[in-house]
């Protein structure tokens, strides 16, 4: 294993006690692109700085490439990668000096420097843009830099915290193409992300993260096989006070696997049966139905029924 965590936990102490990774294990093989999927807060981006030599742990060890970041974290920084989240490019320098100064700063003599820097700008598609400075590129095009600039030293493994956060669609696309194309190099990628998609398109493996703890982890398909239904029906009612009623009812429809209240209705999991939607709509009906929501399974949908609340919140 080239990441390996072992009882990692991070305890905020100040005026709240506050417990940001509680007990995590996890092992990444070489040459994985493995994903930390959660919401906003559920301790990903802890793990990744503790990860990456930049907090310290209460308590717990990682080994990168089986070096312990905190006995020797010099020497696993040279095997490490890092896109935080926020946009960490020197403004005062071009694109090609924001990679040429990294890799010197890695021990790269000038000419080694300027070579793998035209390497890299023309790898990621930024040529064009040599001489831009950071103010001047799009979200999508300074993500890729950052991506470029990690692991110009050629660091074994590289952290992406959020890659895809504030980015367009298409940028979002390009950068997912540009991360695939990391494994060439043999560049094991760990990154975190609150996006299903992204995990969902990118990941080998995935381990749903919340409140600290790693809830589950296994293959996206697998996990989305998990849950025993294809779709999720969401219903937005008028009239709560009898949705175990409804629930009740629901269960008993060929084709459902699961029907749980909601703070506005009803969520319902089911596979595909012919005429299952007009019996939801006429089970539904009498109790106000003022939206129906159809969603195909996803890796939202397993955290949903891990967590009872969705991915986002």
């Amino acid at each position: 294993m080239i990441v390996e965590i072992e009882g990692l936990q991070k305890i905020y102490n100040g005026r709240q006690r506050v417990v940001a990774v509680d007990g995590i294990d996890l092992n990444v093989r070489e040459g994985e692109l493995y994903g930390l999927l959660g919401p906003n807060g559920a301790g990903k981006t802890t793990t990744i700085s503790i990860c990456t030599t930049r907090a310290l742990p209460t308590s717990g060890r990682v080994r990168i490439a089986g070096v312990d970041v905190v006995a020797a974290p010099a020497i696993a920084r040279k095997g490490i990668g890092v896109v935080p989240q926020y946009n960490t490019l020197d403004r005062a320098c071009t694109i090609f000096e924001n990679i040429n100064f990294h890799c010197l700063y890695f021990g790269f003599s000038r000419a080694e420097a300027k070579a793998r820097t035209e390497q890299l700008l023309e790898q990621f598609h930024l040529t064009e843009r040599t001489g831009a400075y950071p103010s001047q590129l799009s979200g999508g095009l300074a993500q890729r830099v950052q991506i470029a600039r990690a692991i110009a030293h050629r660091p074994k493994v590289l952290f992406l915290d959020e890659p895809s956060a504030g980015l367009d669609p298409q940028s979002r696309i390009a950068m997912w193409d540009a991360v695939r194309g990391l494994r060439q190099e043999g560049i094991t990628v760990v990154l975190t992300t609150h996006y299903m998609e992204e995990a969902d398109e990118l990941c080998d493996r995935v381990a749903i993260i919340d409140h600290g703890k790693i809830l589950v982890e296994d293959t996206p398909a697998n996990l989305k096989a998990s849950i025993g239904a294809q779709r999720v029906y969401l219903l937005d009612l008028k009239d709560c006070s009898s949705v175990p009623v409804l629930v009740d009812g629901l269960k008993k429809l060929a084709g459902i696997t699961g029907v749980e209240a909601t703070d506005k209705g009803v969520r319902i999991f089911a596979q595909g049966a012919d005429g299952l939607l007009s019996e939801i709509v006429q089970a539904a009906n009498p109790y106000g139905l003022r939206d129906l929501t159809i969603n195909e399974t996803s890796l939202e949908t397993v955290f949903i029924r891990l967590t009872g609340r969705d991915l986002r919140e």
